[in-house]
Formats: structure tokens, C-alpha cells, sequence
């Protein structure tokens, strides 16, 4: 059975426009899905699709512009790569998506050539954001079956301590350290510090900071 081709959703009130873009990416071997209004696709909100999708957005739209929505996607942490399309006059609001966490934009009107190395890089940085995604929550259901004293041990393991200087950080006995290292590699197949370092850091980068609290369970 092949694998479906990528999803790249369209947004554009200019109709006529909507219609041929829709047609070119179509061409281009994509699925394309179109929207008239940023609201319109607010109101869809489709999830990624498992095989990669990205989002073509028009920058200068009535009611919600297109920097808008990005910047609503955003605050509700929706994480669409996204290539904005722009007119002659609009260059400066284009920069200002760059910044915005766009990956692109693209100059009305636009060459199939351009689009497509748009629409390829973007669905690949969507999938790069997926599998990390996948990752981390995968290290987040490990590090979830610790006690709260098991992720303190674990943390401290991580750091580099030994079993002696985890007992006297958390004041234990040196042989409830060496229980709860055992317990710890038992439930997440972590069984020397560095591993427990990767796995901590992959659930929360900043899990291993100074002064940062251990890595809490996340809420079921």
C-alpha cells in the first residue's frame, strides 16, 4: 500500500488564486486542502498528518490576516510549518513572519520551482518536529513510572554523582540509593548515567540545569 503524500493546506481569500495554487501543488505531488479565510481554518484546525503537512498561508487577508493566525497557532501551541505568501508591497510583514517562526515566503506569483523546494523543506522540518515531539514524550512515559524519590535519585545519577554522593545530597543510606538505581533502571531501561542524562534531557531540556527542580510526572 503507498503512503499518502503530504498535506499542504492552503489559505488565500483571493478565490481565483485559491483555485490555481490549489491545482499547482496538486501538481506538484502534494494533497492540498484550501481555506478562504484564516478563520475558516482556525474553525478545521486539522491535526499533522502522520506523513507530513505543512501550511501556505497568504500574509494580507481581511478580518484576520495571515501574521495573525500565525501568531494564534502559536500562543495555542499549534506547531505548523508554515510559508507565508506575499505580494509586492508587503516584504516588510514578511520579515516580520520570518521572525514569527516562518520557515519562507514566497513572492506572488511564484515559480512551481520555488514552491515546491518551499513546500519540501517545510514538510521536512514538520516531520523532523514530529519525531522529536514523539520523542519526548516517550522519555516523559518512562521517567512517569519513577516515584517522586526515584526521579530525585535519577536526576542525581545524571548529574554525575555517585551512589555515596546521591545518598549524602538527599540524606539516604548509600543501600536506598543502590534500591532505588535499581528500580529506576528497571522501569526505564536506563541502566548507567549517561543514558539517565539523555533520556532526563530528552523529556525537558532544562530538566538538568542548575537550580532547575527534578523532572515532574507528567498528569495522566
Amino acid at each position: 500500500m503507498s503512503t499518502p503524500p503530504p498535506v499542504v493546506h492552503i489559505v488565500d481569500d483571493d478565490a481565483a488564486f485559491l483555485r490555481s495554487t490549489l491545482f499547482m501543488v496538486e501538481g506538484l505531488g502534494f494533497a492540498a486542502q484550501g481555506y478562504a479565510l484564516a478563520e475558516d481554518f482556525l474553525a478545521a484546525l486539522p491535526a499533522p498528518a502522520p506523513q507530513g503537512c505543512c501550511l501556505l498561508l497568504d500574509i494580507r487577508m481581511p478580518r484576520m490576516s495571515g501574521l495573525e493566525l500565525q501568531q494564534r497557532l502559536a500562543a495555542a501551541g499549534h506547531d505548523y510549518p508554515t510559508v507565508f505568501m506575499t505580494g509586492h508591497g508587503d516584504i516588510d510583514q514578511a520579515v516580520q513572519a520570518l521572525r514569527g517562526g516562518a520557515l519562507n515566503f514566497l513572492q506572488k506569483p511564484f515559480r512551481e520551482q520555488a514552491l515546491l523546494d518551499a513546500l519540501n523543506h517545510a514538510v521536512a522540518v514538520g516531520l523532523a518536529t514530529q519525531r522529536q515531539h514523539a520523542r519526548r514524550a516517550q522519555a516523559q512515559a518512562l521517567l512517569a513510572r519513577l516515584s517522586p524519590r526515584e526521579r530525585d535519585v535519577a536526576r542525581q545519577l545524571a548529574l554525575g554523582l555517585s551512589n555515596k554522593e546521591v545518598a549524602r545530597q538527599l540524606s539516604i543510606s548509600d543501600h536506598t540509593v543502590h534500591v532505588h538505581r535499581q528500580r529506576i533502571t528497571e522501569k526505564t531501561g536506563s541502566g548507567h548515567a549517561a543514558d539517565l542524562a539523555r533520556l532526563i534531557l530528552r523529556a525537558d531540556p532544562q530538566a538538568l540545569d542548575e537550580g532547575s527542580a527534578p523532572p515532574p510526572a507528567p498528569a495522566m
